[in-house]
Parts: structure tokens; C-alpha cells; sequence
């Protein structure tokens, strides 16, 4: 971490949390974030459906809702950069306060309910943001008023999906009532079936992420492995945010929402090496949850991930956490003497099974 940053979080983690969040986005898009540019290099460059990525190292979800400092963050050192989640109307999300630091666990909770500013306004800034070297992706949602939520999703895609690399179909977030029910087996095809159909009356085809949550017993997880495959979409995110609070310390611990952070990086990794053994390499996977070093972007690569995502480490170490873990990887490739992050994929998934 750069001492700007060490000072720059400091002070950030003196306001509240959904301040600091926003005073953070502020400083990217002035220019005050020290930024490595492009972290690449032979082992480090890799696809994701058909994506072409500098490095396997993304941003989850969630950080920039609104796709208000993306000039910045595509020069962060990320190889891919996921914004939103958007839904088909603007809403304020949930009552404040809805972000709580678990500092003692290097952990947060959240329970946002998809706070953005619509699909228009988002669409707006994503046209505005030249296509390069970094893909950039959308995270779909659904209003939390509206009567037909499956078809939201669609309705979000149809709108920005010109202007993005990729677009992830986001029925895992614990904060909008009964989201999660999305995740059954039908309910899930006919979701999945219309966001398709409309993916083909895009001018320009993207991959479809599905993004799941790490709740699930096996059972489902077979049943959302079987329906993912059979609708073909791209990629399976593994995973979302937990309702679980095992093992906590934090006074925080109680509050409702979804838990993300170091206590999710196990349990996240275990759904992931499941999915992974249930797809049988038929579909890349993209691990996220708990990682905060080099160290654990390789388990989830070796459990079975094709790339992976970061969010709440960077609360607590700062954005130089991204080029640090592409840089890690890199020398655990060579390491290991694989010459490609493909390589790697899957070699120690029995471990987390």
C-alpha cells in the first residue's frame, strides 16, 4: 500500500461507511488515486468467454453502481470491471444506514437493495466510456416495486447492453426481497430464457454471466449447475454475499444483509469447487469472495476459477491491492511452471470438495 493510500484510508474509515464509499468514487474521478494502468503480461493475459483479458483479476459488482468513474477504474490494474447493479427504473434502495465496516473480521455487510440510478442514466455513461483493452460489464437487477421482476433483467439488458463487454444476471443479492427465490431451477430457466432472447436482438452478441450465491445446499447447486449449462450461459460468478455469520467478532455482526469479506473466502471457495466438478469444465467460473492476497486469487483459480473478483479487500487495502495480487499470480504461475492461468484451473479443486 503507497502511503497516500495508507492516509487516504484513514481518513475514509474516520466517516461513515456510504460516505467513504462515495468519497472514494469522488477521488478516482478527480484524478487523486495513484493508478498503475494496465497490469499484463504472457502468463497473466487470458479469455473469459470469449473475452480477451490482460490480466485474470476483476472488480466485483457493486463498487460503482452507476458507472461514474469508470475512466479510472479500467486504469486500476484490473483486467476486467464489472459496474452496477442497474434496474430498469431508478430507486433509492434501502433505509440508511445500510453499510457497516466489520473491521475486526476484514469484513463488511451491506444491505444496499440495489440503489442505482436506472438504466437510462447508466446506459448514458456507459456509451460515453470508449471501448479498450479492460471489458466492462453490467450487473443486472430487478426493482424491488415491480411486478415482474424476471423480466427486468431483460429490460436492463435491452437498454445498456449495446454499450457493455459482458452482463451478469444478479438473482443471489440478499438485500431485495425474494430475489433469491429467482434461483430455482424454473424460475431460473424462464428468467435466463428471456434475458437470451433478448441478448440475440443485441446488435452486438456479449456474454451472459449468472451470478449465484454461496447459500445453497447441494442439491440446488446441482439443480442451478444443470439449468446454467442447458441455458447457455457464458460464466457462473461464484459467489455473492453471505447471510451467514459464523465465527464473527465484529459488533456489527447482527446486522441484517449480505456478508462479504475474509470470512466468505472459505465457503465461497467450496461452492465454487463444486460448481466446478458439477460443470466438468463445460462453463468458466469466476471466483470471488474473501480474497485479499495473491495467495487466495490462486486457490480460487486452482479450485476452479478462470478469473476471479475483488471488493472488500480493497476497503481495507486500498486499490495497489489489485496490481499486488496480478503481480502475485503471475509469480505463482511461474512457480508452479504454468505458463497460463488455464493451466492452473482446476489443478487443486479436490482439496475444497
Amino acid at each position: 500500500m503507497t502511503p497516500i493510500e495508507t492516509l487516504g484510508l484513514a481518513l475514509l474509515h474516520r466517516v461513515d461507511p456510504e460516505r467513504a464509499h462515495g468519497l472514494s468514487l469522488l477521488a478516482l474521478r478527480s484524478g487523486l488515486a495513484p493508478l498503475p494502468g494496465p497490469v499484463t503480461s504472457l502468463r497473466l493475459a487470458t479469455t473469459l468467454a470469449g473475452l480477451s483479458l490482460p490480466n485474470p483479476v476483476g472488480l466485483a459488482a457493486g463498487y460503482d453502481k452507476n458507472a461514474s468513474a469508470l475512466a479510472a477504474l479500467v486504469r486500476a490494474g484490473f483486467g476486467f470491471v464489472e459496474v452496477g447493479a442497474a434496474t430498469p427504473l431508478p430507486q433509492p434502495g434501502n433505509p440508511k444506514p445500510r453499510l457497516f465496516r466489520l473491521t475486526e473480521d476484514r469484513a463488511a455487510i451491506n444491505r444496499f437493495g440495489f440503489n442505482n440510478a436506472g438504466a437510462d442514466a447508466i446506459a448514458a455513461r456507459l456509451a460515453a466510456h470508449p471501448r479498450g483493452a479492460v471489458p466492462v460489464g453490467l450487473n443486472l437487477g430487478a426493482n424491488k416495486t415491480s411486478a415482474d421482476r424476471a423480466a427486468d433483467f431483460a429490460r436492463v439488458l435491452a437498454t445498456c447492453g449495446p454499450h457493455v463487454d459482458f452482463a451478469t444476471v444478479n438473482v443471489s443479492s440478499p438485500n431485495t426481497e425474494k430475489l433469491r427465490d429467482l434461483q430455482g431451477a424454473a424460475a431460473l430457466s424462464a428468467l435466463l430464457a428471456g434475458v437470451m432472447e433478448t441478448r440475440e436482438g443485441l446488435a452486438r452478441r456479449i456474454p451472459v454471466f449468472l451470478k449465484i450465491a454461496p447459500d445453497l445446499n447441494s442439491d440446488e447447486l446441482a439443480q442451478l449447475a444443470e439449468v446454467a449449462l442447458a441455458s447457455g450461459v457464458d460464466a457462473v460468478i461464484a459467489t455473492n454475499t453471505t447471510l451467514s455469520r459464523e465465527g464473527l467478532k465484529s459488533a456489527h455482526a447482527g446486522e441484517t444483509g449480505g456478508l462479504s469479506g475474509a470470512p466468505l473466502f472459505e465457503k465461497s471457495t467450496r461452492v465454487l469447487a463444486q460448481l466446478s466438478r458439477l460443470t466438468e469444465g463445460r462453463l468458466p467460473l469466476i471466483g470471488v469472495g474473501g480474497i485479499s492476497n495473491a495467495d487466495e486469487a490462486y486457490a480460487k483459480i486452482r479450485a476452479g476459477a478462470s478469473a476471479v473478483q475483488l471488493y472488500t479487500a480493497l476497503v481495507y487495502q486500498g486499490l495497489s491491492l489489485v496490481a499486488e495480487v496480478a503481480r502475485g499470480l503471475e509469480a505463482l504461475l511461474a512457480r508452479d511452471g504454468h505458463a497460463t492461468i488455464a493451466a492452473a484451473t482446476g489443478t487443486n479443486r479436490g482439496v475444497w470438495l
